[in-house]
């Protein structure tokens, strides 16, 4: 008896992230929120639920995978898709947090981008992680990531996302290591201690982000001077906040997937979200209402020049910039992570 209360009342935590209407068929989509589900509701959920008769029913996190290792572990879980970063992929896959895909229902993998389908999950868009800054509150354009670390020539504080992952890249490039050289000098025990030297440089002018709304309100408000930052998001944010600018030099670009935990209940229903998603014409849709790129190749052709231009797939924003690599932080991400923990605490 007690188990199971102790079961029912970590069930009831876990089910309050998301509101399930009383509807015959729908599937739950948790996501991150903000201009990506005004994007995916546009282009994924309201032309599913016309073309199905399925809801989709929302729900957001900002990536920590520990709710749902705790649905999975009483297996019991109310998540349908999930929206989830390549390395947090590679991880859940090796853990059993994550189905295989079936590949059929997406189509020809030639079709997409390399490194769009994976084993437990195929890609929904590309985005990259670049250093951004309001031109109204700054004076100078910052070109890169060595001028991120210059304090005295762009005094204040700066934002940069809470954890390892994309903190020691950076730190890394500001140090001079080129784009192409940061994995290996990073897979070193000298590459990782010179990376968190760099990061003790600025440590006191960090302000440190969780949410991808976060640096656009902290450069719109002043409260950072410039901060790592998710493409997407400056750009939906531009046409209301003029003075934000990005640096596309030295960006980190990656991949988001859609992925189906282990023991999801409406599995059949959640395939067929995701083969739709997945299709051309929903993708397009996509890359229209925020500047990531689409996966499928299809997608990409119908776009109109313009807005290709400005998403993270173009030549021009793609020639110096960093691929995150998958296969190095599913291997080295947890005590990498531990040790940033300790670092930040001191």
């Amino acid at each position: 008896m007690l188990l199971r209360a102790v079961r029912g009342g970590l069930l009831a935590g876990l089910l309050g992230t998301v509101a399930t209407p009383a509807l015959a068929d729908y599937v739950t989509v948790i996501s991150f929120g903000g201009a990506n589900k005004a994007a995916q509701e546009k282009a994924f959920y309201e032309p599913f639920k016309a073309a199905t008769g399925t809801a989709v029913v929302h729900g957001s996190y900002n990536g920590d995978l520990d709710k749902l290792r705790q649905m999975v572990e009483i297996s019991h879980v109310s998540w349908d898709v999930v929206e989830v970063e390549a390395p947090e992929l590679a991880r859940g896959c090796q853990e059993g947090l994550f189905q295989k895909l079936d590949q059929r229902l997406i189509g020809d993998p030639a079709d997409y981008v390399p490194g769009a389908v994976q084993p437990c999950g195929v890609g929904i868009f590309v985005w990259t992680t670049l250093l951004a800054y309001n031109q109204d509150r700054l004076q100078g354009r910052p070109q890169g990531w060595a001028d991120f670390w210059d304090l005295k020539k762009y005094p204040g504080k700066r934002g940069l996302r809470w954890g390892a992952k994309y903190s020691l890249e950076f730190a890394l490039m500001a140090d001079g290591v080129a784009p192409k050289d940061v994995y290996q000098v990073l897979g070193t025990q000298g590459g990782v201690d010179r990376a968190f030297r760099k990061l003790d440089e600025i440590k006191p002018y960090i302000h440190w982000w969780k949410s991808g709304q976060d640096p656009v309100r902290d450069l719109s408000d002043g409260t950072v001077v410039m901060s790592s930052a998710y493409n997407g998001r400056i750009a939906a944010a531009q046409p209301e906040q003029k003075g934000l600018r990005m640096a596309w030099a030295g960006g980190i670009y990656d991949f988001d997937f859609w992925a189906l935990p282990s023991g999801v209940w409406k599995k059949e229903l959640a395939e067929k979200f995701i083969a739709f998603a997945s299709q051309p014409a929903q993708q397009k849709v996509y890359a229209q209402n925020i500047a990531y790129g689409p996966t499928n190749r299809k997608a990409v052709e119908q776009l109109d020049p313009q807005v290709a231009a400005n998403l993270p797939t173009a030549p021009a924003n793609m020639a110096d910039a960093l691929g995150m690599n998958v296969a190095f932080w599913a291997e080295h991400g947890d005590a990498l992570e531990k040790r940033f923990q300790d670092w930040a605490r001191r």
